[in-house]
């Protein structure tokens, strides 16, 4: 969808043309198949890395535009976040050293972004999540401001007519309403094409399917949200409902989201998985049409199938089937959706020649899969090795196996063969397969981040210890290791961001509050169970009302005849309240200034937090 100029589908006349061109796209696809038109070979690889930018504190900086303009080489492009930027490799054919020549392609290319961002004190990290993004960093002030992401969120928001709900569950738990697409920005993938030839393609797609659970697993790489620990891989349950244009249940033909992991095994023609995603999902944008594709076949020219392309563009399975032309030639392949940034380059090629020789390695056992698995049991592994990484149990070919053994025994051996037969440098096999064999024996990039996030936690706020997790991703990847190497961090009580500290470093956001008509009796026993000398009272939508504190009810505790009041008579309404995002100096002088002990930090009138002389 990147290089077309879209708009709303609105008008019944753009609807019926563009509705004209989708179906003879179809035609079309079918023609060139029957034809024979479709690349056979050799087979070919390609990668698409999108990367978040960093200032000097780790926090996102949302300025992509700019940088693109610096960089200023056709392979990068935009992404809906303004602090994401995407870089698009080359492709290149299957065989001898391709893994490393791509490697050795991406790093040279970063190495070109981070020198353009590196002038404007700008840091390029990869992260499927990036551990130090905030809440604020996904309003609709946070996208890049190009028409086609102003139109897609348009689109969906209109589809919908509500805020996305987005509820997610792991060790803690998220819930947000949201009123935007832009959640779909804290996502950053390392998306890896495979280029197959149109023979035996169906039954290959349902072995993408099959192994995506397991590949998944020794691959997680976020499992931090706003502070949060969620799932191993939380970009597959946030982009699963951040772009889910259902509201409600009415509509029968389309009862799964558009990002799914799909619902059965695709049985007949290429085409049929198109089609059935024209069945499932409704278009919503438009594009110029020039060209008929059916009459640019009868003319020995190549189609582009832009309708069919840009349908397939606001579709979002994890395995998507994708149509191209390279060198005057159409070419079909599966785009693998699910792997996520980083935790190194030389993790992501692992991770890339790991799924590319596990699929071109599949035993004849595994030839008709959807006539031998249950398509649930392969959902459920994917959905489980979101969740749980390497610590899941596969349901494998009748048994349960876990993440370890199905790896070292059955897929590694499976790759290898698959590399070997398609003429895979036996050096490049065994340099990146390694990577894999590491991690598996010791911890992939999830566990990682959080071993050390809870670490941290001990002895830093849940901010700063995001911001510390970030430069040492930062760090680490800069030096080039794979993250099964990469050990424990160790900061000292000095504090990493000492010079410019925040409220939101040092403020407590697992606050007691209280309504104004509860008892006062309950609130000072609350206060003495919890050795808490500030107490916030909030209405119920989080609102500030006032604030009491310890000195204003020592009075109460000797006055029998007052226990029986409500908060709202003892409670303090002249409030002075603070930004979390205000320096410490400005904290401690309002507080000296007006000789109190504590400050509430709001939010758009919420209370979010509080700061006290302690936490000082």
């Amino acid at each position: 969808m990147g290089d077309l100029n879209v708009a709303l589908l609105n008008t019944k006349k753009d609807r019926a043309n563009y509705i004209y061109h989708l179906l003879n796209d179809i035609k079309a696809l079918d023609m060139l198949i029957e034809r024979g038109l479709i690349d056979d070979g050799p087979l070919r690889i390609g990668a698409e890395q999108e990367f978040c930018m960093v200032n000097n504190q780790f926090l996102p900086e949302s300025r992509s535009l700019e940088i693109l303009e610096d960089i200023d080489d056709k392979h990068f492009t935009t992404e809906i976040g303004n602090y994401n930027l995407e870089l698009n490799l080359d492709t290149f054919q299957l065989g001898g050293n391709c893994f490393s020549e791509l490697h050795n392609q991406l790093k040279a290319l970063l190495g070109k972004a981070k020198k353009a961002a590196a002038k404007k004190d700008i840091k390029i990290v990869l992260a499927g999540i990036l551990p130090s993004l905030t809440i604020s960093n996904v309003d609709e002030d946070s996208m890049t401001e190009v028409e086609r992401y102003v139109v897609l969120n348009d689109a969906i928001k209109q589809s919908r007519r509500k805020s996305f709900d987005i509820h997610i569950k792991g060790v803690d738990e998220l819930n947000l309403l949201h009123d935007s697409v832009m959640l779909e920005g804290c996502n950053t993938s390392f998306q890896m094409h495979l280029q197959l030839s149109p023979e035996g393609f169906v039954d290959n797609y349902n072995w993408a399917q099959a192994i995506a659970g397991p590949i998944l697993g020794v691959c997680t790489n976020s499992p931090l949200l706003f502070g949060k620990e969620l799932w191993s891989e939380t970009r597959i349950a946030l982009f699963t409902q951040s772009v889910d244009t259902r509201a409600n249940s009415y509509l029968l033909n389309q009862k799964q989201s558009r990002v799914s992991f799909g619902r059965s095994w695709q049985t007949g023609s290429i085409t049929d998985i198109f089609k059935d995603n024209i069945t499932r999902f409704r278009s919503f944008l438009t594009t110029d049409f020039t060209r008929d594709s059916v009459k640019m076949i009868e003319n020995n020219e190549t189609p582009r199938l832009r309708a069919l392309q840009l349908h397939n563009g606001t579709v979002y399975p994890w395995n998507r089937v994708c149509y191209g032309v390279l060198n005057d030639k159409a070419s079909l392949r599966i785009e693998n959706r699910y792997i996520p940034s980083g935790p190194s380059t030389d993790d992501e090629i692992a991770n890339m020649m790991f799924w590319v020789g596990v699929m071109l390695g599949k035993p004849k056992q595994y030839n008709n899969i959807h006539e031998q698995w249950d398509f649930k049991d392969v959902k459920n592994n994917f959905f489980n090795a979101a969740r749980y990484g390497m610590a899941t149990q596969f349901y494998w070919n009748g048994k349960y196996v876990s993440s370890h053994d199905l790896i070292i025994d059955e897929l590694l051996p499976m790759a290898y063969k698959g590399l070997y037969r398609h003429g895979v440098a036996p050096k490049d096999a065994e340099y990146y397969l390694k990577i894999i064999l590491n991690r598996v024996r010791g911890h992939n990039g999830s566990e990682w981040m959080v071993r050390n996030y809870r670490s941290l936690l001990k002895t830093h706020k849940r901010f700063e210890a995001m911001q510390i997790l970030t430069a040492t991703m930062y760090s680490k990847q800069e030096k080039g290791y794979p993250v099964s190497s990469w050990g424990t961090v160790h900061h000292s009580d000095q504090s990493f961001f000492n010079s410019n500290k925040i409220v939101k470093h040092v403020m407590s956001t697992d606050i007691f509050s209280v309504g104004k008509k509860d008892s006062v009796d309950l609130v000072l026993n609350m206060m003495k169970w919890k050795n808490i000398h500030h107490m916030p009272v909030i209405n119920n939508d989080k609102e500030l009302l006032g604030l009491i504190s310890w000195t204003d009810v020592k009075a109460y505790l000797d006055d029998k005849s007052n226990k029986h009041n409500s908060v709202s008579k003892l409670m303090n309404t002249d409030i002075i309240a603070i930004d979390q995002y205000a320096s410490l100096e400005i904290a401690k002088s309002l507080m000296e200034k007006n000789g109190i002990g504590s400050l509430p930090v709001i939010k758009n009138g919420k209370l979010i937090g509080l700061m006290t002389k302690n936490d000082l």
